[in-house]
């Protein structure tokens, strides 16, 4: 607990599930938090009140992160508000489900504006900022891309939201390559099936359980199971690891490609 005392942390899509999970997190390690959001006000005010209780301090922002303006907005105030932002995770994602053929452009369209170019505006801000704040404890900042196990698996009805996650690991590396001579760590976290309120818009309680069942772990991932690996990331525990990926699925790959064996 306290890896974290007197850093300022900045997620987008913060109000709800893994952002959530991800915020309070980093909350119990000592981060004041800015908390990103677009269409959940109520949440979001939720989110600050938990953080606050756990004796952090709390901005919240309303941006939409597929637009580069309104993101850079976000940072000046951000910093306006708590001088400097240490921690950047980019959580912003929007999952809509359709067969290619049968998918309209412009909710594909709208998928990766938000899952792909909102992680690009998001991070590429991030590293502006970061660039000129100088190293406080042993690094110049982290940002920590929250991208998908679907990136290696081919899942029917997800093609638009799949690419863009896969579109956002290499340009992960690619930034982790660049900012690696100024101490700014850039690294992935690839949740697996994960319980959230978006994942319940597509299976019933029922679905989930049995589903829950072909997973090792015999569960689901919750929000705080990421939230605990982007914390470790962000800590001086992670200092030496950047351009890296971390899977957190309960082994729900390895289990399957150990099942399909004869």
């Amino acid at each position: 607990m306290g890896r974290l005392r007197g850093r300022v942390a900045l997620v987008t899509g913060g109000s709800r599930g893994i952002g959530r999970g991800i915020a309070l997190c980093l909350a119990e390690e000592g981060a004041d938090l800015v908390v990103n959001y677009l269409n959940h006000p109520g949440d979001a005010k939720k989110v600050a009140a938990a953080v606050e209780e756990r004796g952090q301090r709390t901005f919240l922002w309303n941006a939409d992160v597929a637009d580069p303006a309104a993101v850079e907005e976000m940072f000046a105030r951000a910093i306006e508000h708590f001088g400097r932002v240490d921690i950047v995770v980019a959580n912003s994602a929007l999952e809509t489900r359709a067969l290619v053929v049968d998918a309209e452009w412009e909710t594909a369209l709208r998928t990766i504006e938000v899952t792909q170019f909102g992680v690009f505006h998001t991070c590429r801000t991030a590293a502006k900022h970061m660039l000129t704040q100088g190293i406080r404890g042993r690094s110049a900042g982290n940002i920590v891309v929250i991208s998908s196990i679907v990136t290696e698996i081919a899942l029917p009805r997800m093609a638009a939201y799949s690419m863009s996650k896969a579109a956002i690991n290499h340009f992960a590396l690619t930034l982790a390559a660049e900012l690696a001579p100024n101490h700014i760590n850039v690294n992935v976290v690839s949740p697996g099936w994960t319980d959230t309120p978006g994942e319940r818009r597509f299976y019933s309680e029922e679905e989930l359980r049995e589903g829950a069942k072909q997973i090792p772990w015999s569960r689901l991932g919750t929000p705080e199971d990421i939230g605990k690996a982007v914390a470790f990331l962000v800590s001086d525990d992670a200092d030496y690891v950047t351009g890296a990926t971390l899977r957190v699925d309960g082994g729900f790959l390895v289990g399957m490609r150990a099942a399909a064996q004869p």
